[in-house]
């Protein structure tokens, strides 16, 4: 198998990087926030990876912590959930914050991520929760509030991706209960960004 490679970005594609490793380009498909992260050709990167192999299917997907890299072959474990799904989780959900959102079996937060619906979410949750609790879900993890998710939901709907909206969120002081002015400190967050 191989576990990790290390080589220059050659070129950034939709969903994946095709990577330069000893003369040979490698297609690894990434998450996208690893994309974003990317500055291009030339870059040089070092992934964890995972070759996927089925019947017709060979693919090799990339990440840029271990902790992804476990998520995924975690997720990839669940009945139904397919290395395109996981990546797409994983796109969409920080690492904490998809363990959190296991460990506290919030399935309305996984249906947020495009091709995860009710039912994968219910799956994912009931395969998962255990392994996720005994990996103990890390204490800085706050718990979920509703307000978290009404500003979440407000800040996607305007067109910010999950993780930055989550950021957003995590950036907001935890004494600040009203749900208008957690959405307003989060928007001046995204302000302060630029």
């Amino acid at each position: 198998m191989i576990s990790s490679i290390r080589g220059v970005v050659e070129r950034k594609g939709e969903d994946f990087l095709i990577v330069q490793v000893g003369g040979v380009g490698l297609k690894v498909f990434v998450p996208t926030h690893l994309l974003e992260e990317c500055h291009g050709a030339g870059e040089e990167i070092r992934l964890f990876t995972h070759l996927y192999l089925k019947e017709n299917d060979i693919a090799l997907y990339g990440f840029a912590e271990e902790e992804e890299l476990n998520l995924f072959e975690m997720l990839l474990s669940v009945p139904g959930v397919g290395p395109k799904a996981a990546v797409a989780l994983l796109s969409y959900l920080s690492p904490a914050t998809l363990q959190a959102a296991i460990a506290q079996e919030k399935c309305e937060l996984l249906t947020r991520v495009p091709g995860v619906g009710p039912k994968m979410a219910r799956n994912i949750i009931f395969h998962l929760k255990d392994k996720v609790e005994t990996a103990a879900v890390p204490a800085a993890i706050s718990v979920i509030t509703k307000a978290d998710e009404e500003v979440i939901a407000a800040l996607t709907s305007l067109g910010y991706s999950l993780v930055e909206a989550q950021r957003a969120v995590q950036s907001v002081p935890k004494d600040v209960t009203d749900v208008e002015e957690r959405l307003r400190l989060a928007l001046s967050y995204f302000a302060s960004q630029r």
